[in-house]
């Protein structure tokens, strides 16, 4: 086993060994580890300082935050008031100043009184109640020894947390599941009763003792359980159920919420009233002495505990399932289950679960249901990612100006508020929008976000820039407000407008820019220039300039309405109108230097390469180029570049969605793939900033049908998108594509909106997504450049 060991955060406190009921399907008595015979019925004095002492050691050479300590028993309230006080002051007192502690107890609520409560709210302990769900439900296991119900009193304990005075301390309900039980008498029991949250617990069984099956299905704790979701969500998810949540999370590529399901390694080590230290409970129901460490904590660190061979095989995340679960879809979501069902003699634990077949037919059962309601809308609709992009960079904006906190002194605060004003304008939004659609807005912010995270003092053009877009966004708008500039080198740059000269070199100094009827001014002391809209290039004004797919300037700069990028003619036509940016500072976001501002006959060769490129594309691969015009924006020329190199031709840099750098140079033949390859390869960029398309990337190798080397999940996704949109154009490329969608389907990193871009992709090679190539490619020497 490889790697540090995982330090402890979450500390299980036998204080009592014995129980006030008779469960008949509890663990500690009822299974197979018989060794709370011979504890202790309650914890002394010794054990929990020395406990206590141990624990703060231990978070002390881990620098930990934070530590649970979970009060547990037998059941825990039989250790008394006064135990119980001695508990929660030894280890308040051993972490003060180390780690914030959260204590916890975990009760069948019998004992549960004022006094255990005051107690608790003193020190701020967690109260969880166990409850099976109605009576019928919880009496079928959770009765006294002589037959009794329990339910009454439990219920009493339920209403006493409830009360406001209580209520912060309440975490919510414990339910055991029986599948004899009514599935919806049991939610709806529970839910009444409006816990913060509702746990269910598979019961625990193994390989060689498995859970009662009493009509032989495989999946019968999975639908079980589904009947539950299904009415759960008819409640209207009423109470959050943690087996749920955690199943819906990692479907969205995030984290496992319970120990019970997904690969995050275990962190949690059990005491005993005689201070044993021993793995987690549960594995007693796997045979005697499962749990055993043969340490304790008057002669054993957690660190050592941590060290201990059965710790580290639950640890291992992926590496600890067995080979069958490696291979499955969904053990991402599952985990290959709780520990202890996987258990099976002589092998150990290296098998599925026992509950396996449940696991399965739980999560897709959930991903069914919820898929449609859970998928982001961007991966169907680009003007849905389109969307999510600008909200992406106005987040970046927020977070950038709460970042600053006053840092980026008098001219990002002035700014700020010119933003403001302009915003408070329909047209002013409107302009601002776009100047923030901009793709180089993004590597402005996301440049300065790192300057400001890494702790250094952030001053001059990254400070300036804001206010340098916001004169730009009230000239889109015509708005009057005047905008102070700051100008370096005597020139003043204004985002997808162009560049002012207002002096001469290395001269510097503050401009205000202010639209006007017919385009804009900027006042400096040496007087006013004024810049008339749609102006060409002149000794003070040098524009961006517009791109159209027949090689010359468009009528007017692409801007973005309503969340649609429109051309001149006011809809999202086959054909692409991007300004070409020679100016903008931020413009060196990519692998190749960005070339200077292109001479009229470089800027003409270069104009004429891409429309016959864009030409070549519009005929073999129409919807795609429809798509692609719709969405690019900016086009920055490169410098250098092999013309046959189609990788190199065209680079996506760092920066927000809708930008390209076109190499100087190159052969339309080999810019049109070079142009669909760019623009796939920006698509799949765009979308995993705004959703999860996989998790876990790396934990799995994968190899792909056109080269031998395993490679991770990320790139196995971004090949083949790609090959998906080359082999449309040129179909040689998909050979090998439906066997790497295949692979893609069956790995387990995928999530629902990986699934979707996936069946989007099925549909593309099949001819009836929008996407599909018409005229396919005549021969491949007309595609020989595409590698």
């Amino acid at each position: 086993m490889t790697g540090p060991a995982v330090p402890f955060r979450e500390i299980v406190l036998k204080v009592h060994s014995r129980c006030d009921l008779a469960c008949d399907h509890c663990y500690v008595y009822e299974h197979a580890d018989q060794s709370w015979r011979t504890r202790p019925k309650t914890i002394s004095d010794h054990v929990i300082s020395r406990t206590a002492q141990r624990l703060a050691e231990h978070a002390r050479t881990h620098a930990l935050p934070s530590v649970s300590v979970i009060l547990h028993g037998g059941e825990p309230l039989l250790a008394g008031p006064a135990r119980l006080r001695r508990v929660c002051e030894e280890f308040s007192s051993a972490l003060a100043g180390i780690a914030e502690l959260d204590l916890r107890i975990h009760t069948n609520g019998l004992q549960l009184s004022p006094r255990y409560l005051d107690l608790f709210d003193e020190f701020d302990v967690k109260v969880g109640i166990s409850l099976d769900g109605d009576r019928t439900a919880n009496d079928r296991h959770r009765r006294y020894a002589d037959g009794r119900s329990s339910h009454p009193l439990v219920l009493k304990a339920v209403e006493l947390l409830r009360q406001e005075r209580y209520r912060h301390l309440d975490l919510g309900l414990l339910c055991t599941i029986d599948i004899a039980n009514d599935p919806v008498a049991v939610l709806d029991a529970l839910t009444e009763l409006a816990p913060p949250l509702i746990d269910f617990l598979l019961p625990h069984a193994t390989w060689d003792e498995p859970p009662p099956r009493p009509d032989g299905s495989p999946t019968a704790y999975a639908e079980w359980l589904l009947t539950i979701f299904d009415r759960w969500q008819e409640q209207g998810r009423p109470v959050p159920v943690r087996l749920f949540s955690s199943v819906l999370s990692t479907l969205g590529g995030g984290p496992s919420l319970t120990e019970s399901l997904g690969l995050a390694p275990t962190d949690l080590v059990v005491v005993e009233t005689d201070g044993q230290l021993e793995q987690v409970d549960s594995l007693k129901s796997a045979y005697e002495g499962a749990a055993a460490t043969g340490f304790d904590v008057f002669t054993h660190s957690f660190d050592e505990v941590a060290a201990h061979p059965g710790v580290r095989a639950r640890q291992l995340g992926l590496a600890g399932v067995s080979e069958t679960c490696r291979r499955c879809p969904v053990v991402r979501s599952c985990g290959g289950g709780l520990y202890t069902h996987r258990y099976r003699s002589p092998g150990g634990f290296d098998n599925p679960s026992v509950y396996c077949a449940d696991l399965a037919a739980l999560i897709r059962g959930i991903e069914e249901r919820t898929a449609a309601a859970t998928e982001s809308p961007a991966v169907r609709d680009p003007y849905e990612l389109l969307a999510a992009q600008q909200d992406l960079t106005r987040t970046l904006l927020a977070v950038l100006h709460d970042s600053l906190d006053g840092s980026g002194g008098e001219v990002w605060e002035t700014a700020w508020a010119l933003a403001a004003e302009v915003e408070s304008d329909p047209a002013g939004q409107a302009g601002l929008d776009r100047v923030l659609a901009h793709p180089y807005t993004r590597t402005w912010l996301l440049d300065t976000l790192e300057v400001v995270r890494a702790g250094r003092p952030v001053q001059g053009p990254p400070v300036e820039r804001l206010a340098a877009s916001v004169a730009a966004a009230a000239v889109h708008a015509g708005l009057g407000p005047a905008v102070p500039v700051v100008h370096r080198d005597g020139l003043l740059f204004l985002p997808t407008l162009g560049a002012v000269r207002v002096g001469g070199p290395g001269e510097q100094g503050t401009a205000l820019v202010r639209a006007d009827g017919e385009g804009f001014a900027v006042h400096t002391e040496g007087g006013v220039l004024h810049i008339a809209r749609g102006a060409g290039d002149g000794p003070h004004w040098s524009p961006v300039r517009v791109f159209g797919a027949a090689g010359g300037p468009g009528p007017e700069p692409v801007c973005v309405r309503d969340d649609r990028v429109l051309g001149a003619a006011g809809g999202p036509g086959p054909e692409p109108v991007c300004v070409r940016d020679d100016l903008d500072p931020y413009r060196t976001c990519f692998d190749t230097p960005a070339a200077d501002r292109l001479g009229p006959q470089a800027a003409d060769a270069w104009s004429a390469a891409l429309a016959q490129a864009w030409e070549l594309l519009a005929e073999t691969v129409p919807d795609q180029a429809a798509e692609a015009a719709a969405v690019l924006t900016t086009l920055t020329p490169l410098t250098g570049g092999e013309a046959g190199e189609a990788g190199e031709a065209v680079q996506v840099g760092r920066h927000g969605y809708g930008a390209l750098g076109i190499a100087a140079g190159s052969d339309a033949h080999d810019l049109a793939p070079a142009l669909l390859r760019g623009f796939r390869r920006a698509k799949l960029r765009a979308l995993a900033e705004v959703t999860d398309l996989y998790a876990s990337d790396g934990s799995w190798d994968h190899r792909m049908p056109w080269q031998e080397e395993p490679v991770p999940f990320s790139r196995l996704l971004s090949e083949t998108y790609e090959r998906v949109g080359l082999g449309l154009f040129a179909p040689r490329f998909l050979a090998g594509v439906p066997q790497a969608l295949d692979m893609i389907e069956e790995a387990a990193e995928t999530t629902v909106d990986g699934k979707q871009l996936l069946a989007g992709m099925r549909k593309e090679i099949n001819g009836t997504h929008g996407t599909s190539g018409r005229n396919g490619c005549k021969t491949d020497t007309e595609r020989a450049a595409v590698r």
